[in-house]
């Protein structure tokens, strides 16, 4: 159950009305009660988060009044952090990694706060270092490159109660709305028109412009928050777990069609989906194979191998025309494959059931980059053609190249330690 309320104690539960009332700071000097989120603005400028005063922002969806319940305690400011402080933490630890959607950019969640960086070229936008005592951030949600993100507090001493999603403002520098639930938040998606919530096992998916309650899933135990949303200008394709082990969910919500595909024996342990939502890579927690699915009939179309003995993945990642592949695990090894996709066809259940064992009958990558083994790496494609870019949880930064053609080792572009103290990039 969730509600979006002014803050109060991390130790009080919301409501019982999954219904969240839109309920936003008063602004102290006029009284006036606020309705909806402002429009978010975009940075024109990754240099600066100043607003753009010639800027206009790409307009939200507008959508029905949801009714809100008035709010009569509006005595304290909404979850409003403490002001940055003029120095970074003497020490700080990575809590979570993310590209955003176009993968231009990416968030670190700290156990001080969080920072933005820009990935081509790479350079740190603005970091946001909170109480010294604490402040720890477990998630952050970029969407797109605009001031709105969701944060969800995370670590020893968590910033805000990991039961809560804030939406904060970065032009403000403050939260501007939130929203509670009775367990948990494991992971946050946005979309310009959407907001969806991951839970243990729920899924809650609302609308941006009045945070209107539109639809509640729910799930298998997914403790990692496996969930997908695709962020093309069609209408929502939504991919999560479903309720047997091995299964994942398919919403339609342009055809309101939800579509079950059986896609491992063993339990689900990533999955990947492609900006228009029409391609689903996922593989299982055995971590040797990866399967691409059609989303509108689940038919399998490819499958390709990591390797032979079992690993956990950690990344999956499509290139921006779903030609590639990316794939990150605990070997220490990032995979590229070529994706010979297409949507119309299935792959021949023969082939399949082909005399050749599947170690043998199943693709190998094409090209691979060797990292730490053990260390957790997050991957996605770089906007320079035929490159990928890999955030390490140690706080590397990689820009690699493969050779489309011939494969193999991939060529190392570029090295960042981007937790260095601010001001050494």
């Amino acid at each position: 159950m969730a509600t979006l309320s002014a803050y109060s104690s991390p130790a009080a539960w919301p409501n019982d009305n999954p219904n969240p009332a839109v309920l936003l700071q008063q602004d102290s000097t006029t009284g006036d009660e606020q309705q909806q989120l402002d429009d978010p603005q975009s940075y024109d400028s990754l240099s600066s988060i100043t607003p753009q005063e010639n800027h206009q922002p790409d307009p939200l969806p507008q959508s029905p009044p949801s009714n809100p319940t008035p709010v009569t305690n509006y005595s304290s400011p909404i979850s409003s952090p403490p002001e940055s402080s003029s120095s970074p933490p003497p020490s700080v630890a990575l809590l979570h990694l993310s590209f955003n959607q176009d993968s231009g950019c990416f968030a670190a969640g700290t156990d001080h706060g969080f920072r933005i960086y820009n990935c081509d070229p790479f350079r740190e936008i603005f970091r946001r270092d909170f109480d010294r005592r604490g402040g720890g951030i477990g998630a952050v949600e970029m969407l797109f490159r605009c001031n709105i993100l969701a944060l969800v507090g995370g670590g020893a001493d968590p910033q805000y109660p990991p039961n809560k999603v804030m939406i904060w403002d970065d032009h403000q520098s403050r939260c501007i709305g939130e929203l509670s639930f009775r367990s948990e938040v494991r992971a946050v998606k946005l979309r310009r028109d959407r907001i969806v919530v991951v839970l243990e096992q729920k899924i809650f998916v609302y609308n941006f412009s009045d945070l209107k309650l539109l639809h509640q899933i729910e799930t298998i135990a997914n403790p990692k928050g496996l969930c997908e949303v695709s962020h093309g200008a069609g209408s929502l394709v939504l991919v999560c777990p479903g309720l047997q082990k091995g299964q994942v969910r398919v919403e339609h919500y342009a055809s309101k069609r939800t579509k079950f595909v059986m896609a491992h024996d063993s339990r689900i342990a990533c999955f990947a989906l492609t900006q228009d939502g029409q391609l689903l890579a996922t593989c299982s927690s055995k971590g040797t194979l990866v399967r691409i699915f059609n989303t509108a009939d689940g038919s399998l179309l490819q499958e390709v191998r990591r390797g032979a003995d079992r690993a956990e993945i950690y990344s999956l990642a499509f290139s921006s025309a779903a030609q590639w592949l990316a794939v990150s695990s605990d070997k220490g090894t990032v995979h590229v494959f070529s994706l010979k996709l297409n949507p119309g066809a299935k792959m021949n259940d023969t082939s399949r059931a082909s005399v050749l064992p599947k170690y043998f009958s199943s693709e190998w990558s094409v090209a691979q980059f060797r990292l730490v083994e053990g260390s957790q790496y997050v991957v996605a494609f770089g906007h320079q053609k035929n490159t990928v870019v890999i955030l390490g949880f140690d706080g590397s930064f990689y820009r690699c190249q493969f050779d489309p053609v011939n494969g193999g080792e991939m060529k190392q572009l570029e090295y960042h330690n981007f937790m260095k103290p601010e001001g050494s990039f």
